[in-house]
């Protein structure tokens, strides 16, 4: 997970890469969004309208914001609020995820396909009302070719660059080194050039010192404050359209049972969950008046990553990673300990599709799934003489190395993921009966221990794009820290030639069919590696109340989610009813009174482990998105 973060497109991320709360009562008495008088319990059947009239948006979300800088952003939570707030230069079609115009209107490669001419459209403007043009996107893109720290969560769509230059305001031209497939997909937001030029130290600067935040997305950004809110108010001037709602406010609930909650009073429209509402909470909100659960095939995958050692770009090593984790043979022996059978029926409870390959089959021409003889299905005994190969030999109810030292593992686990403690007690029982000892570490954040190397496993898990690139680079070499325990592209440290080389034979296909071939050889290296555990498909489970918005649209439209889509068709769409009126807002987080819809959708498992999906949209991205 990091919880973690994508990028503006995938999640990180995925660290997804991963909030706060008090009591739902008291924060939403604050938010003045509890009448006096009106019953704690009975949630309002309308969105009353507030003095200014605005209608407000109010969006329950469990993941923290990493950054306010696009530059630097990798958890879902912030790369989907980018993606209100800035431009990219192309999106995804909210049908069927093909690719559609965003600043650009059209896009051409020379007869190589080493060059890409980009037509920036004329009638986008930033909100402080200068012209959006090709210059910001050349300045955007250069800068992240030329410093490191802007480079951070995205540099990867721009290590194969060789040129960028902005020859008149609607012309954008991008040379290449290589040919690269991801030329239509290049999920990085613009910003303005004359306001980010000015700023000094990409790698730290995390653009929340100065509101309203100047963009030219459907929403501009007007306050944010840490683990408690971010609140933004519609483009008027956005050239797709204005946004129907006047505010979005995302509410940060540390307790996803409190954002329930506050749900069913009417405090929040909608809930997202820590990426999703559990079994339970979904089940406990089915019989209420005005509220739906929303329930989809997910973007995103839920897994165990391994410490395969800290390193930086130049080799140095850091951390203090169990050096076992080396060991392919061991590696392979914890995957073969872990019945995912059990976590899907009794953790996720069904709301979830066993894992196999590094894509979600909800992306169908990149999902992979290994071969009979290729599986590392559940199999203890198995793992056992696996760990014996290794020289971890049983002594007593403890493996013990070669040293002399037990075999005892630590797991990263992120406190606001009821899913992680759960999967946790699974492990430590299953592990244990192996001799393997685990100490499951839950903390709010995740990121620290990590970037340091300190850990020796990790529950993980990203969005993934309708292209898949972000989520393969992460493990490439050009990914890891320039220094150790900064910052930095990787996931958890991977570093492989044959893996490498691999990515870049994907990146320079143009060929679909091709390209998706090499992308699921990549997906059988980190399979057999041992290095990721992939656990589950998550279904995207969400909560809305019905009384305050008329209708919503739902990424894919026929069977989607609402919340972390490839895109800002959810919150760009969302019409509220028509007596669907809401306080502005106070300081933390606005009216709650907002509202939000959905459609249901139908997820069922076929024989053989794939899926049909009948209809319904979603959105998620601890992981990064």
């Amino acid at each position: 997970m990091v919880t973690r973060v994508p990028p503006p497109s995938a999640q990180p991320r995925s660290r997804l890469r991963t909030l706060l709360a008090t009591g739902a009562a008291a924060l939403a008495l604050a938010a003045g969004s509890i009448v006096p008088g009106m019953p704690l319990g009975a949630a309002p059947q309308q969105a009353q309208a507030a003095d200014n009239g605005k209608t407000t948006l109010t969006v329950a979300v469990a993941q923290s914001v990493d950054s306010l800088s696009p530059f630097l952003a990798q958890r879902l939570m912030s790369t989907s609020v980018h993606r209100l707030m800035y431009d990219f230069l192309t999106n995804y079609d909210a049908k069927d995820n093909h690719t559609i115009p965003g600043l650009a209107t059209k896009w051409e490669p020379s007869a190589d396909k080493l060059t890409w001419t980009y037509t920036i459209r004329s009638n986008s403007k930033w909100s402080d009302g200068q012209q959006a043009t090709a210059e910001d996107a050349a300045w955007t893109f250069n800068k992240m070719m030329t410093d490191e720290g802007a480079a951070t969560a995205n540099g990867s769509f721009v290590a194969n660059f060789k040129k960028v230059t902005a020859p008149s305001p609607d012309k954008l031209v991008i040379e290449l080194k290589e040919p690269q497939a991801t030329m239509a997909a290049l999920d990085v937001p613009i910003v303005p050039k004359h306001v980010w030029e000015k700023v000094g130290d990409f790698s730290k600067f995390n653009n929340d010192t100065k509101f309203p935040i100047v963009g030219n997305g459907p929403f501009i950004l007007t306050d944010y404050k840490v683990d408690q809110y971010v609140k933004l108010k519609a483009n008027k001037n956005f050239w797709r359209g204005a946004p129907k709602f006047d505010e979005l406010v995302f509410k940060t609930y540390k307790d996803q049972d409190a954002a329930v909650a506050a749900l069913r009073k009417g405090e929040v429209s909608f809930v997202a969950g820590a990426p999703a509402l559990t079994p339970a909470q979904a089940a406990s909100l089915k019989g209420d008046k005005n509220i739906k659960v929303n329930e989809g095939p997910g973007r995103r995958f839920f897994a165990l990553a391994t410490n395969p050692g800290a390193q930086t770009k130049d080799g140095k090593k850091f951390g203090n990673g169990n050096k076992a984790l080396l060991d392919q043979k061991v590696r392979q022996a914890l995957f073969l300990s872990v019945d995912r059978k059990t976590i899907i029926d009794k953790v996720f409870q069904g709301h979830a599709v066993e894992g196999q390959g590094y894509i979600p089959p909800r992306y169908g021409d990149y999902f992979w799934q290994p071969s009979d003889s290729q599986t590392l299905a559940y199999d203890p005994a198995r793992a056992a003489k696996l760990l014996d190969q290794a020289g971890y030999k049983l002594k007593g109810d403890q493996r013990v190395g070669k040293d002399g030292k037990p075999l005892d593992l630590r797991i990263l686990c992120h406190a606001t993921d009821p899913n992680d403690k759960a999967i946790g007690k699974y492990l430590k029982e299953w592990w244990g009966k192996l001799g393997i000892g685990l100490k499951v570490d839950c903390l709010d954040d995740v990121s620290v221990p990590w970037y340091a190397g300190e850990y020796d496993l990790a529950f993980d898990g990203w969005s993934v794009n309708p292209d898949p690139d972000f989520v393969l680079g992460i493990h490439t070499c050009s990914a890891l820290p320039a220094k150790a325990k900064e910052s930095a592209a990787t996931d958890n440290f991977i570093c492989d030639k044959t893996y490498d080389e691999l990515y870049k034979k994907q990146l320079a296909e143009y060929d679909p069919a091709k390209r998706a071939d090499t992308v699921k050889q990549m997906e059988s290296w980190l399979y057999d590696s041992g290095y990721m555990n992939i656990i589950a498909y998550p279904n995207a489970v969400e909560a809305y109340r019905t009384d305050q918005i008329k209708s919503i649209t739902t990424m894919p439209e026929a069977a989607g989610n609402i919340y972390g889509q490839d895109g800002y068709w959810s919150w760009w769409s969302a019409v509220p009813t028509a007596d669907g009126k809401s306080g502005s807002g106070s300081d933390n987080g606005g009216n709650s009174t907002g509202v939000v819809i959905g459609i249901v959708v139908a997820v069922v498992v076929l024989a053989g482990g794939g899926f049909l999906i009948t209809r319904r949209r979603r959105t998620t991205a601890e992981d990064r998105e």
